[in-house]
This record gives structure tokens, sequence and C-alpha cells, in this order.
């Protein structure tokens, strides 16, 4: 039996820090409306960095933290919403700049719950016996997406990438990992691509804005992310008692609160940073578990939930021990 287990983990930032109060100059809002309805105080936004460079940065860290060499590395898998191309892929041009020698390297899109579609992939994939080390990036930048005058979403997103990198283990420590999909007809979370071209006009493609039905986004996340911690604990015959933490998606403080109210879990036992960073997207669960482990809210031997829903609409889970 090959198991598997959480080897490193890192992070980045980009340096702009984008506060409740700068948003006063684009839109009507204030420091108030938005954490009383968000948790959200400030985000970073990107200046001159792209989705491959936050990747690259966070990427670095986490081989770092996991003492691997770059040739241990045969799996890349990132997940991004908001490449810097539409191909090569951010993978593509992370495993060239990381120096990595010709290994499989992939991008996939689940929106926020991109990280726990990448590890749930990676794991399954090293657990078969066909690959050995993977490195998982969840990277954004989220706000080249973002209208500026929307007080409904802008307020939300934030730019950021974190990384893990997992590999064979001995013990069982990535214990389980669920993900699945509910077809979004209703739109409600969404942005369109650009036009279809037409060869007698030829023109440049605008693109768009991201949109959000807040409410209706709001009601799925808080069913999906308890149902999801439930199905896991049931699918491993474990408690809440048993969990040291939780670390879930940082979309919305409220989200995060409601659902351990209706699971009946402390407060005190859900990492939170969604203050600091606001909504990331695929970067929010690798960055979250980053700053866990290195601010000893996680340690060695702790068991942890991490949970994330998002646009498609999609969720996920794991249940891991470090």
């Amino acid at each position: 039996m090959i198991y598997t287990k959480i080897m490193g983990t890192g992070s980045y930032l980009p340096s702009k820090v984008l506060t409740n109060k700068d948003l006063k100059r684009y839109v009507e809002t204030s420091d108030e409306w938005i954490q009383s309805r968000t948790g959200i105080k400030e985000r970073r936004i990107v200046t001159d960095e792209g989705t491959t460079d936050l990747a690259y940065e966070a990427s670095l860290k986490a081989i770092e933290d996991a003492g691997v060499n770059l040739e241990d590395i045969d799996l890349v898998v990132v997940a991004t919403v908001t490449p810097d191309n539409y191909f090569p892929g951010v993978s593509n041009l992370l495993q060239s700049r990381l120096g990595l020698k010709e290994v499989m390297t992939f991008d996939i899109n689940a929106a926020c719950s991109g990280f726990l579609y990448a590890l749930n992939i990676a794991d399954k994939m090293i657990k078969s016996g066909a690959y050995n080390t993977a490195l998982i990036v969840g990277a954004e930048t989220l706000t080249r997406l973002t209208d500026w005058r929307d007080r409904n979403t802008c307020v939300l997103f934030g730019d950021a990438a974190g990384a893990m990198v997992i590999g064979k283990s001995s013990e069982n420590k990535i214990k389980d990992v669920i993900c699945g999909s509910r077809g979004d007809v209703d739109d409600l979370l969404i942005c369109e691509n650009v036009s279809i071209k037409d060869p007698e006009v030829n023109e440049v493609g605008r693109q768009d804005h991201i949109h959000m039905k807040g409410a209706e986004v709001f009601k799925f996340a808080t069913r999906i992310l308890p149902k999801t911690v439930n199905d896991l604990l049931e699918r491993n015959n474990m408690v809440l008692d048993d969990l040291d933490h939780m670390v879930a998606h940082q979309a919305n403080e409220r989200i995060i609160t409601k659902a351990a109210k209706d699971l009946n879990y402390s407060m005190d036992k859900m990492f939170l940073n969604i203050h600091k960073y606001g909504n990331t997207s695929s970067a929010s669960v690798p960055l979250a578990i980053d700053e866990a482990i290195k601010t000893k809210a996680l340690n060695k031997g702790d068991k942890f939930i991490t949970v994330a829903f998002g646009g498609g609409l999609t969720w996920g889970g794991a249940l891991i021990e470090l």
C-alpha cells in the first residue's frame, strides 16, 4: 500500500496592499460595510507580476521547506482561473522557470476549489505508483478580472499563490480527499470568455469581469461546507472531536462562521486569514495551510480538514494529518 504525506508548503503575496479605505476611491463603500459583510480589511494586488511569477515564488518556498531536490519532482499540477496565457499553461512555464526535468505538468480550472482538485489528482497519481513527488500550486491574479465599480464583488478578491509538495509516505497522512461539482446553469458565479470572432470584422475580443449572485452563492457555500466535512468524517469513521483544526476556503468570514455554528465546531479551531488577503480563489487553501503551519496553528501530528467551494459550482475537502 502506497501512502502520501505533505512534505512542505510555501506561499507568496504581491507587495501592494489595497485596503478597504483605498477602495472608497473607486466605489461607494466603507470599511465598516465591507468588514461587517465579509470580514475583509485588506487584500494584495499585483502591479507588475503575473500568475506564473506568483506560482514560482510560492513553489520555491515549498520546495525548500520540503527539502527535496528538483530532480525528485516528477509531477506538477497548477490550479488557476487566471493563467497568464490561454496556452502555454502556468504549469508549463513554471516547470521551465524552476528548471525541472521533462515531467508531466498541467493546469486545472475548478475555481476556488481548484487546489483541492489538484491535491486529489496528485494524491491518486502518487498512490497509483506511477509518480513519486508532486508539486501542487494554487495561483491567482483575480484582480485582473475584477470590476472595480461593482461593490458587491470588487471588495472580495485578492491575488496570491500557495504551493505544496506531497510525496510517498510509510504512514497514511493524506487520509482522504473528495471533490464534487454541480453544473451552474444559473450563472451564479461566472466570468465569460471573449466573444466569438466574426472573420469579417476580426476585432480584438474584450475580457469580461467576474459576476456573482452573492445570496445564492452564500446559500450554496453554507450548505456544502458542513456537508463536505461530515462526509469526510463519516467516510473515515471519525467525529469532529478527533480534529485539531479546520482550514476552510477564505471566501467570506460569515460563511465560515455559519458553517462552524451549523457543525457545532468552535471558531477558535477555524483558521482565519481572510481579513488580510480576501478571497484568493485557488490560492486560498494552500496559503491558509502554509500560514497555519508557519504560525504554529497547525503542528506536526495534528489532524485537520481543509474544505473549499467555488464557481462551477465545485467543492472539495481533504482529511490530513501533518
